[in-house]
């Protein structure tokens, strides 16, 4: 059995997320999501719209996922260290670096092999594009009178 560990804030659940997880499920057997803290996500990107239990819940309730888990604050790989995957699989976009992930986890005694998932072509390009394209979409209805 291939365990599959994703990873992600998932805030505005959108195509390319699903895109991500489906690819991350091919990949083994198991597919073992990690959701970022919202602490995580204040720290590391923005205020997430939508709260962690929120987005867990979402997470877990998507067909290519077998469970969907909260991750740690301040120790990224301790969830590693207990879900123990054969494989992590970053989305295209994820800033994470492969080799020096790798590195890490070998110094803490953990094989995973680590993998980087294809971009997806129809993407709307993530979360702050979304929510970009709404602020706009307000701007434009305000300016034309509210209509």
């Amino acid at each position: 059995m291939v365990r599959v560990m994703a990873s992600g804030v998932f805030d505005i659940l959108h195509s390319g997320h699903v895109y991500y997880l489906q690819e991350a499920k091919k990949l083994g057997d198991e597919l073992v999501v990690v959701v970022a803290r919202d602490s995580t996500v204040r720290k590391q990107k923005h205020e997430p719209i939508t709260n962690e239990n929120m987005r867990l819940e979402m997470i877990n309730a998507l067909k290519p996922v077998d469970k969907a888990v909260l991750g740690y604050e301040n120790d990224r790989y301790r969830i590693v260290d207990e879900l123990k995957p054969d494989i992590i699989a970053l989305g295209y976009d994820q800033k994470d670096d492969e080799k020096k992930i790798s590195h890490d986890l070998k110094e803490r005694g953990l094989n995973v092999k680590v993998v980087r998932m294809p971009e997806i072509a129809f993407d709307l390009s993530g979360t702050r594009k979304i929510i970009r394209k709404i602020i706009d979409w307000y701007s434009f209805q305000k300016k034309m009178g509210g209509k």
